[in-house]
């Protein structure tokens, strides 16, 4: 029988992933053309995502082993997009080319959490 839990961690880091990507995709938006409102919409949600994140990843899971497994490799991408969007963020007032270093790397941490996660873009 499938943990219902696990759902809920795999929904966390699914929109998690979401708002971030489109908070980067809003911050490099240029163009005349305006923001499309779903994008705007999901990196709204940002900062309620990044707090649930949080207390889940600071939370014990109990489960099966493979259930374990799955849940703290949720919570170590969520723990890794945390520090690095908290990474961008310092860089967001810096230089040009520190904007696009720090914008870089969190994009890859989107990525790589993907990934890790077997989540598909």
């Amino acid at each position: 029988m499938k943990d219902s839990r696990v759902t809920v961690f795999r929904k966390t880091l699914e929109g998690l992933l979401e708002s971030l990507d489109a908070t980067l995709r809003v911050t490099r938006w240029t163009g005349a053309e305006t923001i499309p409102e779903p994008l705007k919409e999901s990196a709204s949600h940002l900062m309620v995502r990044l707090g649930t994140a949080d207390r889940l990843a600071s939370s014990k899971f109990n489960g099966s082993p493979l259930d374990v497994a799955k849940v703290n490799t949720m919570l170590a991408a969520m723990r890794r997009l945390d520090a690095a969007y908290v990474a961008y963020n310092r860089h967001l007032k810096g230089t040009a080319g520190e904007r696009d270093d720090a914008a870089q790397t969190l994009d890859s941490e989107i990525h790589g959490a993907r990934s890790d996660a077997g989540l598909h873009a």
